[in-house]
C-alpha cells in the first residue's frame, strides 16, 4: 500500500480537524460566554493568590530587617488568644457536652477511662474489667468507631431490635449521653409509627 508523504498526511489531518471543529461550532458558541467567564475568574483568583504570596514574602523581609510585626486587629481573635476561664465564664460549652465519655482529664493529660484508677485516700482501686460482647449489628456497622453523625445517617436502616441492641451496648460500655438520647428517641419514634 502506498503511503503519502508526511506533509500530505498532516494537511489531510488538519482538514479533518477543521471539519470536526466546524461541526462543534454551534455548541462551542453557546458555551463560549460561560467558558470565557470561568477563565477570567480563574485567572483573577490566580493573580490574587500570587499577590498575596508576594505580600507574605514581603512581610518576612521586613521582619528580618527588624521592623515591628504587624499588629493584630481587635476583631481577630484566635483560640490560642482566649483564656480558658474567660472563654466559658464558668459554664460548660455545648461542644464539651459531646466529648467522649471514655476519656477523663487528669492533671492536664487525657487518660482513657479503661486505664483510669480511682484513688481514695488510702488505696488505689482499679475499675472492674467487665467484658461486654458486642452485638452483631454493632460489629456489622463498626459501631464503637462511629461518630454521632454516622449513627444519625444509619438510624433509618435499623430495626427496633437493632436499635435496642445498640442502646444496651452503649449503656454497658461508654454511656455517651448524645448516643443514648439519639437511640432512645429513634426507638420511641419507630414504636409510635
Amino acid at each position: 500500500m502506498f503511503r503519502p508523504p508526511f506533509l500530505a498526511r498532516v494537511a489531510a489531518g488538519a482538514a479533518v480537524y477543521a471539519l470536526e471543529e466546524t461541526r462543534r461550532l454551534p455548541v462551542a458558541a453557546v458555551n463560549f460566554p460561560i467558558t470565557a467567564l470561568s477563565r477570567v475568574l480563574q485567572t483573577t483568583m490566580h493573580v490574587q493568590q500570587f499577590v498575596t504570596s508576594l505580600a507574605l514574602k514581603g512581610d518576612g523581609v521586613f521582619e528580618r530587617l527588624g521592623s515591628a510585626p504587624a499588629e493584630q486587629p481587635e476583631w481577630a481573635t484566635f483560640d490560642e488568644d482566649i483564656e480558658p476561664a474567660s472563654a466559658t465564664n464558668g459554664h460548660t460549652s455545648r461542644f464539651e457536652l459531646f466529648e467522649e465519655a471514655d476519656a477523663t482529664q487528669t492533671n492536664g493529660q487525657v487518660v482513657p477511662a479503661s486505664l483510669l484508677l480511682l484513688e481514695t485516700e488510702e488505696e488505689v482501686i482499679e475499675p472492674a474489667a467487665v467484658e461486654v460482647v458486642a452485638p452483631e449489628v454493632a460489629i456489622r456497622y463498626d459501631y464503637p468507631a462511629m461518630t454521632l453523625a454516622q449513627l444519625r445517617a444509619r438510624l433509618r436502616m435499623l430495626t427496633v431490635e437493632d436499635l435496642a441492641q445498640l442502646l444496651a451496648f452503649e449503656q454497658q460500655t461508654r454511656a455517651r449521653a448524645p448516643f443514648v438520647t439519639m437511640l432512645t428517641n429513634r426507638i420511641a419514634t419507630v414504636q409510635a409509627q
